[in-house]
């Protein structure tokens, strides 16, 4: 299957796009012009968050854009100080994005101890209401992730957590694959010295850019990706992965990135 289509299934049914696109940083008239051009040129996965104050213009490029609400995967995120208004606070992130449901809705951030289990009973109370197809979290460990599950018998559909070459960590990846819960990979370039030569290296082999190249070697391992960028050409570019196939020799060396810094 096509990596620009492919995707993972989760618990609620929906399917999850491995190629996402980040609206962290991009401010109203950027996040709705970016979001347009990332739908245009085929994305169909979005990631917002309350934090990121763009959910409304993030809501409206998807209506204007013309494709379905239903083909699109809108995910966003809960603030650890709304935890105790939770169902409110997606309510009002329902209204800016004009939609009835978000496709996955994630507590971006650990709450306070006390508040960990109340606020992911918040979140499964508002999957079971329709409100969000899937629930996980953000920035959480394995550890925690145990306690919500203990705690309520249902665990997070997704992590969301920072990725790079050089954060690089295959036990914790099993952690989360043992857990069946998916790893989506945040700020994977922007933590990255894409001037590295092993990744130049690469790159040039394979007639594509060190970003192309790290964004691959996500994919290679079944990390979700999340590039964002606020110029069409780099939107593109993030998109054009299908053509770079990465040999076990290549994604080894990305792989030793970790063991290098």
């Amino acid at each position: 299957m096509r990596y620009m289509t492919r995707t993972v299934s989760l618990p609620g049914g929906a399917a999850l796009p491995l190629i996402g696109f980040g609206t962290w940083q991009l401010r109203p008239k950027k996040a709705y012009e970016a979001v347009r051009a990332a739908l245009e040129i085929g994305y169909r996965h979005i990631d917002t968050a309350t934090l990121y104050g763009n959910e409304a213009d993030v809501g409206r490029a998807v209506k204007d854009s013309g494709v379905d609400r239903e083909q699109v995967f809108v995910t966003t995120k809960l603030r650890p100080q709304d935890a105790r208004h939770a169902r409110r606070t997606l309510e009002s992130s329902l209204r800016l994005l004009g939609t009835g449901h978000v496709d996955l809705w994630l507590i971006h951030w650990p709450t306070g101890r006390d508040d960990l289990v109340p606020t992911w009973r918040d979140l499964l109370s508002a999957q079971d209401a329709g409100l969000a197809r899937d629930v996980g979290v953000s920035n959480f460990s394995p550890a925690q992730i145990d306690l919500l599950t203990e705690a309520t018998g249902r665990q997070p559909a997704v992590n969301q957590i920072p990725w790079s070459p050089g954060q690089h960590d295959p036990e914790l990846l099993d952690e989360h694959r043992r857990r069946g819960i998916v790893v989506e990979g945040y700020s994977g370039l922007k933590n990255t010295d894409l001037g590295d030569p092993v990744l130049t290296e690469i790159a040039r082999r394979h007639g594509a850019t060190p970003a192309q190249v790290v964004l691959r070697w996500h994919l290679e391992h079944d990390i979700v990706i999340l590039p964002r960028s606020s110029r069409r050409e780099h939107i593109a570019a993030n998109f054009d992965l299908e053509g770079i196939t990465l040999t076990p020799e290549d994604v080894a060396a990305v792989d030793a990135l970790a063991r290098s810094t």
